[in-house]
């Protein structure tokens, strides 16, 4: 599957797009200006993406690369 298909299969998912994910990463504080805030481990993103978005292991590492800078 494709980087592309990950993000599109997550928007069909979840109803968010890359730009509500990163949003939503920086108001739980993972994110400072777009990037991924020091200390931030890829579990505890993972991990938020799994609980309240319902993202399985692979899917939330996508979101991860995303913010990681990992284009389409």
């Amino acid at each position: 599957m494709s980087f592309q298909a990950y993000l599109d299969n997550i928007q069909a998912k979840t109803g968010k797009s890359p730009d509500d994910l990163r949003a939503l990463a920086t108001e739980k504080g993972f994110l400072v200006q777009g990037r991924i805030a020091e200390g931030v481990k890829a579990t505890q993103i993972t991990d938020w993406l799994k609980a309240d978005l319902g993202l399985g292991h692979g899917h939330a590492m996508a979101v991860y690369a995303l913010f990681k800078g990992k284009t389409v």
